[in-house]
């Protein structure tokens, strides 16, 4: 995993995500998950492409419960943009990579 790719929990979920100054894109995920795998490297290349204007994080499902449960995280992948504290919106399941660009765009652009 890229140095550009944070790893989130449920306990550091609040101070990182939703205190950030600047929109962070939230990878819910698990190890077992193939369209999870087939999504992380489109993930890791955004958070390159966007450094400085985007924050990438990662947020395994299996080990942290509480936080997916409390966006509402039923399937997995799930990408979900946060600004300013709030859920900006969030696309599911293993999609192009322009479709998340566009969605990162919104916000960071």
């Amino acid at each position: 995993m890229s140095d550009k790719v944070i790893h989130v929990t449920d306990s550091n979920f609040e101070s990182i995500v939703l205190s950030s100054d600047v929109p962070t894109l939230v990878d819910f995920w698990a190890s077992w998950c193939a369209p999870c795998r087939a999504i992380a490297p489109v993930v890791e290349e955004i958070a390159g492409e966007y450094a400085g204007k985007l924050i990438v994080a990662k947020m395994n499902v299996d080990e942290n419960p509480a936080t997916p449960g409390k966006f509402g995280v039923r399937g997995i992948p799930t990408l979900i943009l946060f600004n300013e504290g709030k859920v900006v919106d969030q696309v599911v399941g293993a999609v192009p990579k322009k479709q998340i660009t566009d969605l990162v765009d919104k916000a960071a652009g």
